[in-house]
């Protein structure tokens, strides 16, 4: 079933090439169904690849969904120009009275810092409280869970001995978790990241459980009981070239990421 995006959106191009329906607004008027309205945070600093990988898998729902990006406004964003915000991004102040089925928060690559020193961290804080009230269900990618952990249960975050980087295979704890229907008992999952939220902090929180794990990355998967809350450590989202590229910017950089277990 189709996505619903701004029109223009170049994102737009790639996903019908791939046979993907994407409707604009005129046409999404005209259908006698209730979407899901779906909001994403963007945080990631190639958006327009972002955009993509997040829209064709939301295709893949037999349902319409209304998707509104939305960006920082307190951070100056280099590789994405302003005028592509302007035209298809929201910022808080124009979303804060609406409604969302949904909310996707995706990673950023800041997490060598503290919370506090990310400077669009109080933006941040201002969207994942006023989620509570005006969202039924969010989802947090990498270092956007670890930061709503910290937001909403006080989890800090503690930095690997190197970055994690490759394709791993991880276990379906609860394999009987509607989120994990039709899964096997292991699963390939990206994952790209310097930090991890702290175990031993995540087990003293009632209301999370671990649905999935590995020895090489630990947690990879959690959610709240009542599946409301839904955070990821990893990249499901990544395309096949994405750790590929970020692994040799990494190198290129003077950085070591373990790269011995990936497949790219």
């Amino acid at each position: 079933m189709p996505v619903k995006v701004i029109e223009g959106l170049p994102a737009i191009d790639d996903l019908r090439a791939d046979n993907i329906f994407v409707m604009n607004d005129e046409r999404a008027k005209n259908q006698n169904i209730r979407p899901l309205n779906l909001l994403v945070v963007n945080l990631m600093p190639r958006k327009l690849i972002t955009e993509r990988q997040i829209l064709r898998l939301l295709s893949n729902t037999p349902l319409q969904i209304n998707v509104d990006f939305l960006y920082m406004t307190s951070h100056d964003f280099k590789n994405t120009k302003q005028g592509h915000l302007d035209s298809f991004y929201k910022s808080f102040s124009e979303i804060k009275s609406q409604y969302y089925d949904g909310l996707i928060v995706t990673g950023a690559p800041v997490e060598q810092l503290n919370f506090e020193e990310v400077d669009y961290w109080s933006e941040l804080l201002k969207i994942i409280d006023w989620s509570k009230s005006h969202v039924y269900s969010s989802l947090h990618i990498c270092w956007g869970a670890q930061a709503a952990l910290y937001a909403r249960y006080g989890v800090t975050k503690e930095n690997l001995p190197q970055k994690l980087c490759g394709i791993y295979k991880s276990s379906v704890e609860q394999p009987k978790n509607p989120l994990f229907r039709g899964f096997d008992d292991f699963f390939n999952y990206p994952q790209s990241r310097y930090t991890q939220s702290n175990p031993s902090e995540i087990k003293k929180v009632p209301d999370l459980e671990v649905l999935s794990s590995s020895k090489e990355t630990g947690f990879s998967i959690l959610a709240k009981k009542n599946l409301r809350e839904i955070y990821l450590f990893g990249h499901l989202e990544y395309d096949r070239e994405t750790l590929a590229w970020e692994y040799e910017r990494d190198k290129e950089e003077g950085l070591k990421p373990n790269g011995s277990v990936a497949k790219f």
